[in-house]
């Protein structure tokens, strides 16, 4: 991942970092601000018509939010970016080992699909008769 922001940086001035970054800030911002209003809009429109409940403020919105994704979606792996365990790597080497023999699939059906295919269902046929 650091070889990706290296290159995206590269031949960029500090200047058009510093403004990256703060737009960044001021977009994540935004977003925030605008689920706590959603979540605010949706809460006290639906949940006091349905269950009697009691209306929220922004603030109480935003908390609720903070606690469903803190009990349901976790915190998005913020403390293992990048380490991944030894049995990990190797389910990530082996899924692309098996992966990797996808390549000739489309190879294999042009040369021998029908063929093989044909005598597969021959087999399969015959076997099927001889077990009758």
């Amino acid at each position: 991942m650091s070889n990706y922001f290296k290159h995206k940086m590269r031949g960029k001035s500090p200047g058009e970092i510093v403004g990256m970054i703060l737009f960044g800030i001021i977009a994540i911002t935004g977003l925030a601000i605008l689920f706590g209003f959603i979540i605010m809009w949706l809460w006290n429109w639906l949940m006091p018509m349905i269950f009697g409940l009691t209306t929220l403020t922004f603030w109480e919105a935003v908390g609720v939010f903070i606690l469903f994704k803190i009990l349901l979606g976790g915190c998005g792996g913020f403390g293992d970016s990048g380490k991944k365990s030894s049995k990990s790597h190797k389910k990530d080497k082996q899924c692309e080992t098996e992966f990797s023999k996808w390549k000739y699939y489309d190879d294999f059906w042009k040369e021998e699909g029908n063929q093989a295919y044909e005598a597969y269902i021959k087999r399969k046929t015959t076997k099927e008769e001889n077990n009758d």
